[in-house]
Parts: C-alpha cells; sequence; structure tokens
C-alpha cells in the first residue's frame, strides 16, 4: 500500500507526460550497460555465497546458488526480506544445506554488504562535506540538531543497557538475536577464501555505483553531474529499498530527494529514478521467474533421488 501511495505522490511531483518525455529520449545503451553491471554484480553475489559454504562441507553448484539468489529478490518483492529465508530453502532442498547453516551464511554476507555501505557513506561525507554541512546548517538550527542528537544518543543507551542486563523475555532474545548476528560476521575472518570473498564483496558494490552512474547519462539533463551527487542519489537509493518491497515508488523518490539537495531539476531527476528503477526491476523479474521455474527442472535428478530414499 505505501509502494502505491508514493507512486501517488511521485506522478503528482512531475506528471507522467513529462516523465514519458524524459523515458522515450533516454539514451537505451547506457540503460543497457547498467542493466549489464547489475547482472553482473549479482552473478558475483552468487559465487561469493560459495566461499561461505565450503568451509562447512557444502560444494553448492554456481546455477543453483544464481537461481537462489534471484529468485530472494524476486520474492522480496512480494514480501519483505522474505527473500532470504526463500533463499536458504531453496538451498536446503536442492543441496542439501541445512536451513539455518545456509540463512547463517547469508547473514554474515549481510554484515560484509553493511560494511560496505558505511564506507561509501563515509567517502561521501568527507568528498561532500563542506557542501552537506552548510546544507543542513542553512536549514537547521544548530541546537535543534543537538537536542535531537542528545535524545537519540539518551535513547540508545538506555536500549544498550536494557539488553545487555536482560537475562530473560524479549530483551534476552534481541541480546541472543544480536550475538548470533555478530558470530556470523565474524565467521567470514575464518573462512579459507576470504581475501577472494573480500574481492567479490569489492567488485559488487563497485558495480552497483557503477551500475549508477553509467545510467545518468541516459538523461540528457543529467550530464556532467558530480559523482558527489552521484553518491548521495545512490546511498538515498539504497536505502529506500527497505522501505517498500523491492523500492516500490519510494526509490524513485529517494534519488528526487538527493539530487534537489544539488540543485538538479525535478523532471530529470524522477525520471532517471524510474528508469533505473524499471530497468533493474525488469531484470530481476525476467531472469527471477524463469530460476524459480526452471529450478526443479535442473535439480530433477536430485529430487528424484531423495524422493526414491524415502520410499
Amino acid at each position: 500500500m505505501l509502494g502505491v501511495f508514493l507512486i501517488g505522490y511521485s506522478l503528482s511531483k512531475v506528471p507522467l507526460s513529462e516523465l514519458w518525455h524524459y523515458i522515450k529520449n533516454a539514451n537505451f545503451l547506457f540503460i543497457g550497460l547498467g542493466v549489464l553491471f547489475g547482472l553482473l554484480s549479482h552473478i558475483s553475489r552468487a559465487y561469493r555465497w560459495r566461499f561461505q559454504l565450503e568451509p562447512m562441507g557444502y560444494r553448492v553448484k554456481l546455477a543453483n546458488s544464481f537461481m537462489a539468489v534471484f529468485s530472494a529478490y524476486l520474492i522480496n518483492y512480494t514480501v519483505p526480506r522474505a527473500g532470504e529465508v526463500a533463499r536458504a530453502s531453496i538451498l536446503s532442498t536442492y543441496e542439501g544445506v541445512p536451513f539455518e547453516k545456509g540463512f547463517g551464511s547469508i547473514v554474515a554476507e549481510r554484515f560484509a554488504d553493511l560494511m560496505m555501505l558505511l564506507l561509501i557513506i563515509s567517502y561521501t561525507l568527507i568528498l561532500e562535506f563542506d557542501f552537506i554541512a552548510s546544507f543542513f546548517v542553512d536549514r537547521f538550527q544548530f541546537k535543534t540538531v543537538a537536542l535531537y542528537g542528545f535524545i537519540l544518543l539518551m535513547v540508545l543507551g538506555v536500549f544498550v543497557w536494557f539488553i545487555r542486563k536482560s537475562r530473560t523475555g524479549f530483551g534476552f532474545k534481541i541480546k541472543t538475536f544480536i550475538k548470533g548476528l555478530a558470530e556470523g560476521a565474524l565467521s567470514i575472518f575464518y573462512m579459507k577464501k576470504k581475501w577472494a570473498f573480500l574481492a567479490h564483496t569489492i567488485f559488487i558494490w563497485g558495480m552497483y555505483v557503477a551500475m549508477f552512474y553509467i545510467t545518468t547519462f541516459a538523461v540528457n539533463d543529467l550530464y556532467g553531474i558530480t559523482i558527489g551527487a552521484v553518491l548521495v542519489g545512490f546511498i538515498s537509493a539504497t536505502f529506500s529499498i527497505a522501505t517498500t518491497n523491492g523500492g516500490i515508488g519510494s526509490y524513485p523518490l529517494a534519488i528526487y530527494a538527493a539530487f534537489s539537495i544539488f540543485a538538479i531539476a525535478e523532471g530529470p531527476s524522477m525520471a532517471f529514478g524510474w528508469i533505473i528503477w524499471s530497468a533493474q526491476t525488469l531484470l530481476i523479474v525476467l531472469l527471477g521467474g524463469v530460476s524459480l521455474i526452471y529450478l526443479p527442472i535442473y535439480n530433477r535428478k536430485r529430487l528424484a533421488g531423495i524422493t526414491q530414499q524415502k520410499n
């Protein structure tokens, strides 16, 4: 429902006729390159996943890993974060990897992705510190920002104290969950191919940024956009995916909001957001749909063997 509302809101900011003008005049060569970079990142993610499973004694087929990743992406468009559960379930069904181990490996890789995102955010803040600082200073009073910051720190402090002291109940469950996540994250450092894992992680996020940047060339009015604006837009768009299923409605608006900081017109900003979101979504829908259909066909021999063992 939120996604539908955001779609309506985005169309109220920029009429559909104006968006269509930018879309039909877009350079599809650069859109295609963006899709290619996105595809390469997904292939790398599927390949990287195998490094985490090998130390546990599971040599997963790249095809199954690839189809599990794309199936997860597609399922996330229906129920948020359900894709991660489905991804572990797919590997359990077709490769015999216990669900908890597969899911634990997904949690660990999410930590690696989070670290990369934090590095990109840090680099962006350093690159555009003066501009971003002046933007917020001009719009918010220092006392107000300081007050909200103090309140936030106090709330976080109370929350951390509550979790650390909890021995039973909800607080203890959160404490156990956080501990498990931390252990999953640290497991990355004990894998044999950790440097290959790191290289793939850098490649994945490099492709994400390249995908975002190269697609800006598809919209004529975005020629000359600064790398700072690109990175701020990329970060904003990345966070928007957690707002709605697959960033439906929120993705273009997040880019529009980020680009507005740099005084980029709303028309090309919103059009670019819809172009890149639509292109990447089409890739996921096509390959995710094919993956869900082809998985049982590709693994029919294994499934037949399991059925015979049960009988």
